[in-house]
């Protein structure tokens, strides 16, 4: 069958196409390289050097497809903040553009990558996908009209979407630059030991993430694209269902630490519901915290 990914050159999207052609799918990448990396495009992919904002070549590039596996993104979120207009128009109007082309090509399902960004900060944990979404950040708030999009194009016009709710993905080709896409502390703190630097700490360290390594995430995507319970537009969290300190991690990783000042679009602490991942597409991650950082830490 073929399948297309936007983004099939960035941290998440080119594991989704590995996953693919490991399974033997025709696989076609769209990405115009603004955040992904020529390095990550498999040999055995179909590359589209186009941007999701060119609706018309949209169109021709996923007529045929069975699927559309939506990871291309601007996930730069203190960019986001200097420019929200800019990444408004690759994070929403790009995502309204991947819809609309695969409905005029006549697509059968949409996976839309999504971000647990956009609960903000809530009061309770863990976060199921009926707490209430107040995100805070230009970033989260275009993640959140994307979801709304899928929604909108399953009652309107017919196809089938799902949204995933990514947490803090980590794991080989994370980015590791503090102000970078998809920058976990966990790459962070592993680029500052290689380099002999402390690892840098914001605020007091006791803030809590929910760490999901990106194989299991790439899985996830896959699993909903072959489901039959998903296509209405749900929305599903993508997490371990487990939450560490940032102290903890530092810890795991060992060093000298040095402590900055907080910065104002995080959130106090981040843990997932992944009931519904369970139940409706058959998920849960496989791959601990522990081995996760431990190969990591032998790259």
């Amino acid at each position: 069958m073929k399948f297309v990914v936007t983004g099939g050159a960035g941290f998440i999207g080119s594991h989704i196409v590995d996953l693919l052609v490991l399974e033997g799918e025709t696989v076609h990448i769209v990405d115009n390289f603004s955040t992904g990396k020529r390095s990550r495009v498999n040999r055995k992919a179909i590359l589209h050097e186009v941007n999701i904002l060119d609706s018309k070549k949209l169109v021709n590039i996923f007529k045929g497809s069975f699927g559309i596996f939506h990871t291309a993104a601007d996930p730069r979120m203190l960019y986001s903040l200097k420019e929200p207009k800019i990444t408004h128009d690759v994070n929403a109007t790009g995502t309204l553009n991947v819809l609309l082309a695969a409905r005029d090509a006549g697509v059968s399902k949409v996976v839309y990558s999504s971000s647990s960004a956009v609960y903000g900060n809530a009061n309770s944990m863990p976060l199921d996908e009926g707490t209430n979404s107040l995100p805070v950040i230009p970033y989260a708030i275009q993640k959140r009209v994307g979801e709304d999009y899928c929604r909108m194009m399953r009652v309107f016009y017919n196809l089938d979407t799902v949204s995933l709710r990514y947490f803090n993905v980590y794991g080989p080709r994370q980015n590791t630059s503090v102000n970078g896409s998809y920058a976990t502390v966990i790459g962070i703190f592993l680029k500052q030991k290689k380099e002999g630097r402390p690892l840098t700490i914001v605020s007091d360290g006791k803030q809590r993430r929910d760490f999901v390594h990106v194989m299991d995430v790439a899985r996830a995507n896959l699993l909903a694209m072959k489901s039959k319970k998903v296509g209405k537009g749900e929305v599903i969290n993508i997490g371990s269902g487990q939450s560490y300190s940032v102290l903890e991690i530092a810890r795991t990783i060992g060093g000298p630490k040095v402590f900055v000042e907080p910065r104002p679009w995080d959130v106090k602490d981040s843990l997932a519901d992944i009931s519904g991942a369970k139940k409706l597409i058959n998920w849960s991650p496989e791959i601990t915290l522990e081995n996760g950082v431990r190969d990591l830490m032998r790259e």
